[in-house]
């Protein structure tokens, strides 16, 4: 609904204390002074440089305790009278303006007095959280977007069909003033309204908020051997989105380390044309009493607001791990912050699809891998003969190293060995057999947790590689659980 459409309904049903939420306050007022108009409601506004205005008795008022108390001399003749005070949130740290905001909201709902505080955040002070009613003033729609950009572009500089989905895709998320300067810097760079500068700026929007980054590399699946079906499970889901209503939620990748769980989000992306977010579930984290909730909810909403995208989180059980014990050990601020997170994967109606990725599932909260907080969960396992080809194919090509010299035994490695091995090669100028004398595979120094892993993920996982449900342990993982230590707590 349109904030206009909101008001409009609040001041009808009498509501005298409405609190907007806003990034764009001049947007804002102007559609109230628009919905005055036609309405024929007496409208005037305040803040702090500017002081009062719209109000012959108290024009120039800069007090913001003034400002508050002149809207009681307005006359009470039926017709609705709005007073909108800007960044007032700023002033309510004292007592005389919260009691003064109190006893107008009470006096205006009988003589149709409505006080609307305009800011970007909303800080009621416990006071007003009865009294003022809170509406949030929205980015705007693709629609609203299309309209900016015809108004600043001649038709042939900004193109339709897919060319204009993409820049609209890209603009998602930005307000107004950001979609402007977006469309005119790609008018100045390139001639014509690209993608490629709205994205710039969005970028900088995201780095601001210090929660999450735009990642725009080039990878593709052409640079990623092997995971054939879990590349096929995604290209898919969303692809066929497009003429669907059943939007997809995602995949959660449990694997070994090194096996492409990573290189496989960053590369979505790009294959499916989509920007790829990477959310740091760590820095949710504040210091300040009801921060972390802060940031949690709005990272989501930011999310949200970027759709369609991909969402890449990596490491999950990093930043989940402790929430079982959250009670004692930080007065229950990751279990909150987890039961937004599950509340968000499960019921949110955007069009995002969340890839999280672990290494040890032991350590998530078994409450993420329950049915429609992700579409699947895929076991990523060491690579087998064939993707270990396909992989040592691509980077020999890719360092520049002679296709026909013999391979080192690779029976326990990952991908992210064998690419290890390749630039290894390049770097020391030697054969691929003596550089491999440099890495140990993590199948090797860590065993036992890659054994436990396999273990679980069998009957319980799909499989990344050929599809269907993940099959037990191979003969190297047998051999590896006889030399176990027989100890319960370890499974």
């Amino acid at each position: 609904m349109r904030l206009a459409d909101e008001i409009r309904e609040l001041v009808r049903a009498g509501f005298s204390g409405i609190w907007i939420q806003s990034f764009e306050p001049e947007d804002a007022i102007a559609e109230l002074a628009q919905l005055s108009q036609s309405e024929q409601w007496r409208l005037a506004s305040w803040d702090i440089d500017a002081g009062l205005r719209g109000l012959e008795s108290a024009a120039g008022v800069t007090d913001p305790l003034s400002a508050v108390r002149s809207l009681a001399s307005m006359p009470s003749d039926g017709q609705p009278t709005l007073l909108v005070m800007a960044n007032l949130h700023r002033f309510l740290g004292s007592a005389e303006v919260v009691q003064s905001l109190v006893r107008q909201v009470a006096q205006g709902k009988v003589h149709q007095q409505h006080l609307i505080v305009l800011a970007p955040v909303v800080q009621l002070p416990v006071e007003l959280e009865r009294v003022y009613t809170v509406v949030e003033h929205e980015l705007p729609t693709r629609d609203q977007l299309e309209e900016i950009a015809t108004g600043i572009a001649a038709e042939e500089e900004f193109p339709g069909g897919t060319e204009r989905d993409r820049v609209l895709d890209a603009a998602c998320g930005l307000s107004r003033y950001e979609a402007e300067n977006a469309f005119a810097l790609s008018l100045v760079r390139h001639g014509r309204i690209e993608p490629s500068a709205i994205w710039q700026l969005k970028s900088q929007a995201l780095l601001k908020s210090g929660l999450l980054s735009l990642h725009r590399g080039g990878e593709t699946f052409s640079d990623l051997g092997g995971l054939e079906s879990l590349k096929g499970f995604c290209c898919q889901a969303l692809q066929a989105n497009a003429n669907r209503t059943v939007k997809p939620k995602g995949v959660l990748l449990l694997g070994v380390p090194g096996t492409g769980k990573s290189a496989l989000a960053k590369a979505l992306g790009n294959e499916v044309g989509r920007p790829t977010l990477t959310l740091d579930v760590g820095s949710l984290m504040g210091g300040i009493v009801g921060q972390t909730e802060q940031r949690t909810r709005h990272a989501l909403k930011i999310i949200d607001a970027m759709a369609p995208a991909v969402l890449f989180v990596d490491e999950l059980e990093k930043a989940l791990g402790g929430t079982s014990g959250s009670g004692q050990t930080d007065s229950g601020v990751g279990s909150r912050m987890l039961g937004t997170l599950l509340t968000w994967l499960a019921d949110h109606e955007s069009d995002v699809f969340v890839i999280c990725t672990s290494n040890d599932v032991s350590k998530l909260p078994p409450e993420l891998t329950r049915a429609e907080r992700f579409d699947a969960i895929f076991f990523l396992d060491l690579p087998g003969k064939s993707q270990k080809q396909a992989i040592w194919q691509m980077y020999l090509e890719r360092f520049g190293l002679d296709g026909s010299q013999e391979l080192p035994s690779d029976d326990k490695w990952t991908g992210a060995e064998i690419r290890a091995c390749c630039r290894l090669a390049a770097l020391l100028d030697v054969s691929l057999v003596d550089a491999a004398q440099n890495v140990v595979p993590v199948a090797v120094t860590s065993a036992e947790s890659v054994e436990r892993l396999r273990g679980w993920a069998s009957g319980r996982c799909l499989s990344a590689e050929s599809g269907g449900v993940f099959k037990g342990a191979t003969s190297i993982s047998r051999k590896v659980r006889r030399r176990l230590p027989q100890n319960p707590e370890a499974n």
